[in-house]
């Protein structure tokens, strides 16, 4: 840092959180948009290039956060967020500004923003962990996961008030308006420090002993300076000995296997069908335009949010594999009951699914949806967590890029409830590979996580 001016530490951590709203925005401006988009370029009855649109994002995802990983080790975090931001604002505009009919060119200007959502979704989470004391750590990461889902809220809030524009007008202003918290994230980030682990990793012991003044205690400093050197120092050693093949040797495999799996169980559960088409499934459900059914997207944003804040408050209170097996088997039956009550009383009232899906999301919101990235986070021993964590990202971005793709070419072949019924399986698979293949990690150091899944 150039500077000696203090900074706050609730002001660090808002806005180094703040790029979850940045994230959480694109997930959720889509469901909104599409109808219109649908409805301007009269794409109603073409399945494939709706899910290419809607999933583009995650397609650039998938490389983007691993992208933002290896240069924000060369060129900071920070630095790496602004550029982020920069790209997510441009590719914003660029989007509002598509041509007629312009499919093809608003899918490559989708996928060139998802390599800033895919960064944001890197970065985020880890200058937050680097900047924030050990001892609140865990809700710090929690708040990320509400700025996610506040940001998804308050895309749908913008989609809503925007509904009574033109068609063509509509959807452009909603994907535009993404530049707004990209611009804030902007000029936050700006007056934002350095994360001290990358000053010290760069041999710059000045410039971090000052941002740890900024929010540590002053008698806290040297030694948080020499735990921050000593990891450093472990990580080297880790990374010269590490390669990709010693992921899945016979030491660390099962522990891999477990976060990759928790990673692609988390997106494959089905969640992006709903946060992405929920306009379209009430449509599908009731016979209404899209376009009016803005306000289901709000109901579902209040729940994530809702859910989110009540994960901070059970998050250390009950065992991961507790809360992922009773959310898991809840999430599933809530996808499974609409296609077997269809089928007793064909005549049920078509908003049924809604409810159920409503319950969906109170779970998921409460349990996979955090509890993913806490158990990735705490699953993988040093040697191997850089490449594995990437791995798990990768995993999960596929599988959203997979299920946003796939789900209306599924919903134009078979009834929507058979489609969810699918996804409630997985719920239920996924359960079982909680059960089978995941050890619980909280109370447990990373070496005893390494040690009892080696004695497995």
């Amino acid at each position: 840092m150039k500077t000696n001016k203090k900074i706050s530490a609730s002001f660090i951590y808002f806005f180094g959180a703040f790029g979850g709203i940045l994230f959480g925005y694109d997930i959720g401006v889509m469901t909104g948009a599409l109808p219109f988009l649908q409805s301007s370029w009269g794409l109603t009855d073409n399945a494939t290039i709706i899910g290419w649109i809607t999933s583009s994002v995650m397609f650039g995802a998938i490389f983007g956060g691993a992208a933002a990983g290896l240069l924000s080790d060369r060129l900071g975090r920070r630095k790496m967020i602004l550029i982020s931001s920069l790209i997510f604002m441009v590719g914003s505009l660029l989007s509002s500004l598509s041509p007629h009919h312009g499919q093809y060119y608003l899918i490559i200007v989708r996928i060139g923003l998802g390599l800033a959502v895919g960064a944001a979704s890197a970065l985020v989470p880890s200058y937050m962990s680097e900047m924030s004391p050990a001892h609140i750590r865990g809700r710090l990461s929690g708040i990320n996961q509400v700025m996610i889902v506040s940001g998804m809220l308050l895309s749908y809030i913008v989609d809503y008030f925007l509904k009574n524009l033109g068609a063509d007008i509509a959807w452009r202003i909603m994907l535009g308006a993404a530049a707004v918290p990209a611009l804030v994230l902007f000029f936050g980030v700006l007056a934002l420090p350095e994360s001290p682990r990358f000053l010290i990793k760069s041999g710059k012991i000045d410039e971090a002993k000052q941002v740890l003044s900024y929010i540590r205690k002053p008698t806290e400093i040297d030694h948080e300076i020499k735990s921050i050197q000593d990891t450093a120092k472990q990580e080297t050693n880790a990374l010269a000995s590490t390669t990709w093949g010693t992921l899945f040797t016979s030491r660390y495999r099962y522990l891999v296997v477990a976060g990759l799996g928790v990673a692609a169980f988390q997106q494959f559960q089905g969640a992006n069908a709903i946060f992405y088409y929920i306009p379209l499934i009430v449509e599908k459900a009731t016979g209404h335009a899209a376009s009016e059914a803005l306000m289901w997207p709000i109901i579902q944003g209040i729940i994530l949010v809702v859910g989110a804040l009540f994960f901070l408050v059970i998050a250390d209170k009950f065992n991961r594999r507790t809360l992922l097996r009773i959310g898991g088997t809840i999430m599933g039956l809530s996808f499974i009951l609409p296609a077997i009550i269809n089928l007793i009383i064909p005549n049920s009232s078509p908003m049924m699914i809604v409810f159920f899906l409503c319950i969906y999301v109170a779970l998921y919101s409460c349990t996979w949806a955090p509890l993913t990235w806490v158990l990735v986070g705490e699953i993988f021993p040093l040697a191997i967590r850089g490449r594995a964590s990437g791995l798990a990202s990768s995993f999960n971005w596929i599988g959203s890029f997979l299920v946003g793709l796939l789900f209306p070419i599924m919903t134009a072949s078979m009834s929507q409830e058979a489609v969810f019924a699918i996804f409630g399986i997985i719920c239920l698979l996924g359960v079982l590979f909680i059960q089978f293949f995941v050890p619980e990690t909280r109370g447990h150091t990373l070496e005893e996580i390494e040690l009892k899944a080696n004695n497995k």
